[in-house]
């Protein structure tokens, strides 16, 4: 495995997230090979490879659902520790996954506030998970967090998740995070099994987390969704750092090559 590569240019933004020397094992297999990972707010850093190349690991141990081995994490360059959930969600870092985590039976308010309702104030005498919800707060948080990423195709918060669409429960799921008062959303294989027009609009709410000053990691497969939202590409192989470039100095071919064959020079040390 080379040495991590870094194609971008001392022109990078300082990184609002940053790991180093990433190792994770289980038993026997070595998934993750002191890795090097980073992102700043204001950005999508697109993170690729083929099955097996560490992506789906490292996003986990990014969210704390897998403690690392060894490596060390920052944030704003201030050593952090990121050993639990808990652990990432303290410090700003939320996940989307793919399976998106909504209860399909509750409407949309309640999804965005799902595991921290608000209660209303003046039943102190009872325990918090006594107290009777704040219905009208958990709207206005709903609307607000789903005004902010201009979900336009959301007719109300009161709307029941099980009708939405695959689109639009995407972006529910998106919302959630950013109402979690996350500054880093991870977001993995987003469109994935998504139509045309459902695509369009969660790659649109992704444009919109750059333009609020998110930091946005995109793991996908599709490099058309890749080349349009991503501000750089980060290319893992075997568990290992390929090389990060700059989505306008590289193309979807240089990125696909990368992620089977490595680089050039990889190719020709194995040969």
């Amino acid at each position: 495995m080379s040495k991590h590569e870094n194609k971008v240019g001392p022109s990078a933004p300082p990184p609002h997230l940053r790991v180093s020397g990433i190792h994770k094992r289980f038993g026997g297999v070595h998934a993750l090979r002191g890795v090097d990972f980073e992102v700043a707010r204001g950005e999508v850093m697109a993170l690729v490879g083929d099955n097996g190349a560490g992506k789906s690991t490292l996003m986990k141990v990014l969210a704390g659902a897998h403690a690392s081995d060894e490596g060390q994490f920052f944030i704003d360059e201030a050593p952090v520790v990121v050993n639990t959930p808990h652990d990432a969600s303290s410090l700003g870092i939320q996940i989307v996954y793919q399976d998106l985590a909504l209860c399909e039976n509750l409407d949309v308010a309640a999804n965005l506030s799902l595991g921290a309702e608000p209660v209303k104030s003046g039943w102190s005498f009872l325990p918090r998970m006594l107290r009777p919800l704040d219905d009208l707060e958990m709207e206005v948080k709903a609307q607000d967090a789903i005004d902010r990423l201009q979900v336009r195709t959301l007719q109300s918060v009161r709307a029941k998740v099980g009708g939405l669409s695959g689109g639009q429960r995407q972006a529910i799921a998106i919302a959630r995070a950013v109402g979690a008062d996350g500054s880093v959303v991870m977001l993995d294989e987003p469109t994935a099994a998504l139509g045309v027009a459902q695509t369009r609009q969660v790659l649109d709410v992704v444009k919109r987390l750059r333009d609020t000053n998110h930091a946005v990691i995109y793991i996908s497969h599709n490099m058309r969704d890749i080349f349009e939202v991503a501000d750089r590409i980060c290319v893992l192989r075997h568990g290992g750092n390929v090389a990060t470039w700059n989505k306008a100095d590289t193309t979807p071919d240089e990125i696909v090559v990368a992620m089977t064959r490595g680089l050039d020079d990889e190719a020709t040390n194995a040969a």
